[in-house]
This record gives C-alpha cells, sequence and structure tokens, in this order.
C-alpha cells in the first residue's frame, strides 16, 4: 500500500527554523513529482511547494519563496521542506502529496497523500 509519513513538526518561534519530512513507501518514488501542501484553521488548503520526479525543477508558493526550500533524497525515498524565517502565518497542518505528474504545483494532480504534521509558530 502506497504510504506517506509526515515527521518534523512542532512549536516554533517567529524567525525560527523547522524541517520537515516526509517518507514514502510501497511506490516508486522517482517515477513520483512530490509535494508540501497546508491548511491553517478555516482555511482551505494551498500549495506550498513541489519538486519535479528528477529534483531538477522546483515550484514555489510566493508567500514562501526565499524562506523555504523543497529537496528529495531518492535513495531514502524521502522529501524534506525546510523552512526558514517563519512567521505566525505559516502555522498549519502540512502536508506531503505524491503525483505522477512529471512536473506539476497543481493541487488536482496529486493523488496520494499523507497524514499531516502540526506546524505552529509563536510570536
Amino acid at each position: 500500500q502506497v504510504q506517506l509519513v509526515e515527521s518534523g513538526g512542532g512549536l516554533v518561534q517567529a524567525g525560527g527554523s523547522l524541517r520537515l519530512s516526509c517518507t514514502t513507501s510501497g511506490m516508486a518514488f522517482r517515477s513520483y513529482a512530490m509535494g508540501w501542501f497546508r491548511q491553517a484553521p478555516g482555511k482551505e488548503r494551498e500549495f506550498v511547494a513541489t519538486i519535479s520526479w528528477t529534483g531538477t525543477t522546483t515550484y514555489y508558493a510566493d508567500s514562501v519563496k526565499g524562506r523555504f526550500t523543497i529537496s528529495r533524497h531518492n535513495a531514502k525515498n524521502t522529501v524534506y521542506l525546510q523552512m526558514n524565517s517563519m512567521n505566525p502565518e505559516d502555522t498549519a497542518v502540512y502536508y506531503c502529496a505524491a503525483s505522477v505528474i512529471p512536473s506539476t504545483a497543481t493541487m488536482s494532480d496529486f493523488g496520494s497523500w499523507g497524514q499531516g504534521t502540526q506546524v505552529t509558530v509563536s510570536s
């Protein structure tokens, strides 16, 4: 069975950093684009960042560009989200997801989802 499991969430002060990890199993990791999405209280789920099959193409939401970095380690079947200079607006449940589309930032292209990890940024 395809499984995606997020880890690394927690509480951080504004200006701090966190690194999220998403480990996968039951899938050919190299054949999937991977992405991170988030959902804040009372808000719709939104795109954060994605990375292509090969890792050569990345996409970022304007709100995180320059602060967050997505990367993947194919040998470990793992995708990461390094989050720096965090602010309270980054508070959300963060989800990783996989897409059979080689390179995409469209949420509807992602068919496999993890359970999410809570990130809370305090001031």
